[in-house]
């Protein structure tokens, strides 16, 4: 079996799966359908935390299926918006785990993660797969990705 590493951009994948279908991501079923066909040796779900009990009920349930959950603080900025990207601490992990996998799952629609596909694919002769929502998801990255995989209701709880 191929091994693998999964890495979730969680606040992406909420809320393009809210905007378009009004139904979250089904993240046993996904956990379920990789675990047929790779060795998956790692698995991230990066978050922010905003000390919010379902909040955190959804990050013990991430856990459970067999995510490792990293949290960053909410910032609430002075002039009300707010940041709270992994766009980094994903690419960091990724890299790190590079030697490691065959492939790379990357569950985003965030663009800027083309950059790092490429990096994959021509520096560590990694493949990757990227899980978005079609008409939120970057053409850079449809593009940068070995395989795509939109999601659908399929996916959806």
């Amino acid at each position: 079996m191929k091994k693998v590493a999964i890495f979730v951009d969680v606040q992406n994948i909420y809320y393009t799966t809210r905007d378009t279908y009004s139904r979250p991501f089904n993240y046993r079923q996904f956990w379920f359908a990789i675990a047929q066909d790779y060795d998956i040796v790692a698995a991230y779900a990066y978050a922010i935390d905003k000390d919010d009990v379902s909040q955190q009920k959804f990050q013990s349930a991430l856990r459970h299926i067999g995510f490792d959950v990293k949290l960053k603080p909410f910032i609430q900025r002075r002039d009300g918006s707010a940041k709270g990207d992994w766009d980094v601490g994903i690419t960091i992990d990724v890299l790190k785990h590079a030697p490691e996998v065959d492939e790379v799952i990357l569950l985003s629609g965030d663009g800027d993660f083309a950059i790092l596909l490429d990096e994959l694919r021509n520096t560590h002769e990694v493949s990757s797969q990227v899980y978005g929502v079609l008409d939120l998801t970057a053409g850079a990255l449809i593009e940068a990705a070995d395989e795509y995989t939109p999601i659908e209701k399929r996916h959806l709880l």
